[in-house]
């Protein structure tokens, strides 16, 4: 199964592709992760494209069919409650009479695991302690070797510095 995220300018973008499960009429497919900002953008009624193939190993698969949803109605899946949807192929739904689906896709259960920003933390109260431990070890090269990441030149400050600053400078703002 593929999801498709429907973009602003009505392209698709692919979110994500399960696992191949093979020889099964009812697949029950493994559980996968996906961010909310690639899923949706963060709009929780933008229009998802999910789309159902019988897999061939000569890369010709078989198209079972699709249906539309939304992250909103994806989140029914909550507490333990089930969302369904038809599969629908449109040439067999054009074609035949009785046509009803290709099969019925389950979501079992769908989770939001909040992940905490830098700036949530720091918001949050937490508080930063930036300290700096440097490796005089003689592994690290002869200080005086230009090839030595060590290396004290006279007039440029060595890599290991550079990134020390780098940092520091950052968390020096977030450091009481």
């Amino acid at each position: 199964m593929e999801i498709f995220r429907m973009n602003d300018d009505a392209t698709q973008q692919l979110v994500h592709r399960t696992e191949v499960v093979m020889n099964n009429l009812n697949p029950a497919w493994k559980t996968f992760k996906v961010s909310v900002n690639s899923l949706c953008s963060g709009d929780q009624d933008r229009r998802l494209k999910c789309i159902v193939w019988d897999w061939d190993s000569n890369g010709k698969h078989d198209f079972i069919g699709e249906f539309s949803s939304t992250f909103k109605e994806m989140r029914g899946a909550m507490e333990g409650r089930q969302v369904q949807w038809e599969c629908i192929n449109p040439k067999y739904k054009a074609k035949k009479k009785n046509y009803k689906n290709s099969g019925i896709v389950i979501l079992n259960q769908c989770k939001i695991h909040k992940m905490h920003s830098f700036l949530d933390y720091i918001m949050g109260g937490c508080q930063i302690q930036f300290t700096v431990a440097i490796d005089f070890t003689a592994s690290n090269g002869d200080p005086r070797n230009s090839c030595s990441l060590h290396y004290i030149h006279p007039y440029q400050p060595n890599e290991y510095l550079k990134a020390l600053v780098a940092v520091g400078e950052i968390c020096q703002d977030y450091d009481r």
